[in-house]
């Protein structure tokens, strides 16, 4: 696959991902729409610029690895994939279906270049804290990152790994939060409420950033800053909108864990252009 630094590059590739996600969730008529179109730079950020990885070597042991804790998101990620060479496009509108590689959520079972399986929410960071640590005492040069929801850092196990990856640290793993202030079954303020976020992170410990999480050339800053720092781990709350792309699911709970109709698709597919 190609790397690039191309913003205008970079942007391009989200707006296929967008059109991939709601094609497939609107093919599997279930799936989590919302929360997979916040992700969208992140993800493609790290896997066409950032990150050092081969889809024809996927499992070089000095390669970079991505976690996406909040598995529900998966169909960003398997877009992804798909256009980094990982797994084949003509696929992706087989998502949920029986026997289908793009099961709900990543699983390695299907999909072996997939890192972790995820979706218990809570775990990932733990995970790639786990991950990092081995990489660490192998001389690796590999780098980590951990994508997080926001109502799932409600789970205790996260500042749990978030004080035991100051502790010991672990200064090749990046957290990055989806900061999309929406959750299941409304908004994350609501149900309880995770502020002061970035204070929190510091106060545990970790190296903090505090970014726009739809901009690619702050996501690329904040990346890099990452990579410079020595002797803590990093977090970056990336600010998002649940649903971004499409106006009628931005910021809206109920496109959490809802598939849009055929004529919803048509929609948002011409918003996305």
């Amino acid at each position: 696959m190609t790397h690039t630094h191309s913003v205008e590059e970079l942007a391009a590739i989200c707006r296929t991902t967008r059109r991939q996600i709601l094609e497939m969730i609107t093919a599997a008529k279930s799936g989590h729409p919302g929360g997979s179109l916040s992700a969208v730079e992140i993800l493609v950020t790290l896997y066409f610029d950032v990150m050092r990885h081969d889809s024809g070597n996927p499992h070089d042991p000095d390669r970079d690895r991505v976690i996406l804790s909040k598995g529900h998101a998966c169909p960003v990620l398997y877009s992804v994939m798909a256009q980094a060479g990982y797994t084949p496009a003509d696929q992706l509108n087989t998502l949920r279906k029986l026997g289908s590689i793009y099961q709900g959520h990543p699983d390695v079972r299907f999909i072996p270049a997939v890192e972790a399986s995820t979706g218990s929410l809570g775990q990932g960071l733990s995970i790639g804290i786990g991950m990092a640590l081995g990489t660490a005492v192998d001389k690796r040069p590999s780098r980590h990152f951990v994508i997080l929801g926001d109502g799932e850092i409600q789970e205790g196990q996260i500042w749990e790994a978030a004080m035991f990856g100051a502790f010991h640290k672990v200064d090749n793993i990046v957290c990055i939060v989806d900061y999309n202030h929406i959750q299941l079954d409304g908004f994350v303020k609501d149900i309880m409420d995770v502020e002061p976020l970035v204070d929190k992170w510091i106060s545990f410990g970790w190296h903090t950033l505090n970014v726009d999480g739809h901009s690619i050339p702050a996501l690329q800053k904040a990346f890099a800053e990452a990579a410079s720092t020595k002797g803590k781990p990093t977090c970056i709350i990336a600010n998002t909108v649940k649903g971004k792309g499409v106006s009628f699911m931005e910021n809206n709970p109920k496109y959490h864990g809802v598939a849009p109709t055929q004529d919803e698709l048509e929609k948002a597919l011409q918003e996305i252009g």
